[in-house]
């Protein structure tokens, strides 16, 4: 590892440009510290380790590589094969394995991959264990000499156990009977098994980017592109469609209009019902600081309270925790109900959406009507190659100049968020507004101040 720049955990693993900053001596690296470091936090260090992946062309050598650096550190390690995100969150929490790994890059393009560690409650490994593996692989040191090797096993059985999990709470009465429904499956993890269990619960099934893909997994299709679920909802009359992205681990709907449902809308519908059923404490939701306020206002009309975590299911997830919450999820798309699972699965969140409004003999359309009006909110991404710039943008003091002169102008009837992305090397700007023209106003005027101080 000997100079090449340091590795770190971002809000979703490492991840990066395969062959660049993820190469097959990184990820053999990483294999063996994770193994050597989780053997620490059990009485049972022989416990297997989970891998999955996505459908891009570097995901079988990043696996490889991994479970070469596993095994060289005595573990036996399962290879699921292609499969969602969740479907290695939940064998992990649902088997004697030590933990986990996805070899994802999410909604990124082709030439990313990214690697996502779990421990063996399914969650994310808590940010003490991540320094601890990043401080090994930025020593640099050889692999110490073993011979307590372990073996791989190819698992692709094991995809059936999260399927029948996804599917087992509500296929006795097939809700989705009759229902047709349009699922883009951005030619990446969703295909291994969205579409057969969509049809295990009845529905009629338009698939799109049907088949795994490496060369094409989320260009222009996906939760990142909308368009060719918009138009084939219409064409072809569906009540509905979903938009997964590469790994699965979140998905956008669209109504019958072809209007978008994000997650804000997906936390508002599956809050009410949870709420009319009594198995929502509090009646408490966390978003995210990129929630729409549109959504915070008539949730706390409803009775309700919301709470705001940093952007990343991880910090949901937290704070889920931290306040006894069971729903939680990001504007993005990423839902967790604890009621089903410890993360964002957004094959589960689409059963779920789908079977909510079969249930309420409305349409998605109608329920949209009857939610929230939405502030006016624009995001936009500046890319900022320098790391340091674009880490510590906290200390631009322009910026934050120009920040305070959005707010005083907006008050209480619009936001400003600025973060450096943990995912891209991009800036991001959001502003909200209760006018467009407004909202329009302060994101140029911020944009242009982050390309002048930080992007130049």
């Amino acid at each position: 590892m000997t100079g090449q720049q340091p590795i770190r955990f971002g809000t979703d693993g490492i991840r990066g440009r395969a062959g660049e900053l993820l190469t097959p001596n990184l990820a053999l690296s990483l294999g063996y510290w994770v193994g050597e470091v989780l053997r620490q936090t059990t009485d049972a260090p022989q416990r297997p380790f989970i891998i999955g992946q996505d459908s891009r062309n570097s995901s079988d050598m990043l696996a490889t590589a991994l479970a070469a650096g596993l095994t060289a550190a005595g573990f036996e390690v399962w290879n699921v094969g292609l499969c969602p995100t969740p479907c290695i969150a939940y064998l992990t929490a649902t088997t004697e394995a030590i933990g986990g790994a996805m070899i994802s890059a999410s909604h990124n393009p082709p030439a990313d991959n990214g690697i996502k560690i779990f421990g063996s409650d399914g969650s994310k490994l808590s940010p003490d264990l991540q320094k601890e593996i990043e401080a090994h692989l930025n020593a640099g040191l050889s692999l110490p000499h073993t011979e307590q090797w372990g073996h791989l096993h190819h698992r692709p059985e094991l995809l059936q156990r999260y399927r029948h999990a996804v599917q087992a709470p509500l296929e006795d009465r097939q809700p989705l009977r009759g229902l047709r429904v349009v699922l883009d499956l951005a030619w990446g993890s969703a295909v291994s098994v969205a579409p057969t269990v969509f049809h295990a619960l009845g529905a009629e099934v338009i698939a799109l980017h049907d088949r795994a893909d490496g060369d094409r997994i989320n260009v222009n299709c996906g939760s990142t592109h909308l368009e060719p679920l918009q138009q084939a909802v219409r064409e072809t009359r569906a009540a509905m469609g979903f938009a997964f992205d590469g790994d699965a681990d979140r998905v956008l709907a669209v109504d019958s209009q072809g209007r978008v449902v994000d997650g804000d809308h997906i936390l508002y519908f599956w809050g009410q019902r949870l709420q009319s059923q009594a198995q929502l404490p509090k009646d408490l939701i966390v978003a995210t600081v990129m929630s729409n306020l549109g959504f915070e206002r008539a949730w706390q009309a409803r009775g309700g309270q919301l709470v705001r975590a940093a952007v990343g299911d991880q910090y949901v997830h937290a704070e889920m925790l931290r306040h006894g919450a069971m729903l939680g999820g990001e504007q993005s798309g990423h839902i967790l109900c604890r009621h089903y699972g410890v993360g964002g699965d957004g094959l589960l969140t689409a059963v779920h959406l789908a079977t909510l409004v079969q249930d309420s003999r409305l349409s998605l359309a109608q329920l949209r009507d009857q939610s929230f009006t939405a502030y006016p909110q624009i995001l936009r991404n500046v890319r900022v190659e320098d790391r340091q710039r674009r880490l510590h943008w906290q200390e631009c003091e322009p910026l934050q100049q120009m920040i305070a002169k959005a707010q005083l102008d907006m008050g209480d009837r619009g936001r400003v968020l600025v973060r450096a992305s943990g995912t891209e090397p991009v800036i991001r700007v959001m502003v909200e507004a209760e006018q467009q023209s407004v909202a329009d106003y302060w994101t140029e005027t911020l944009v242009q101040t982050v390309t002048a101080h930080l992007a130049a």
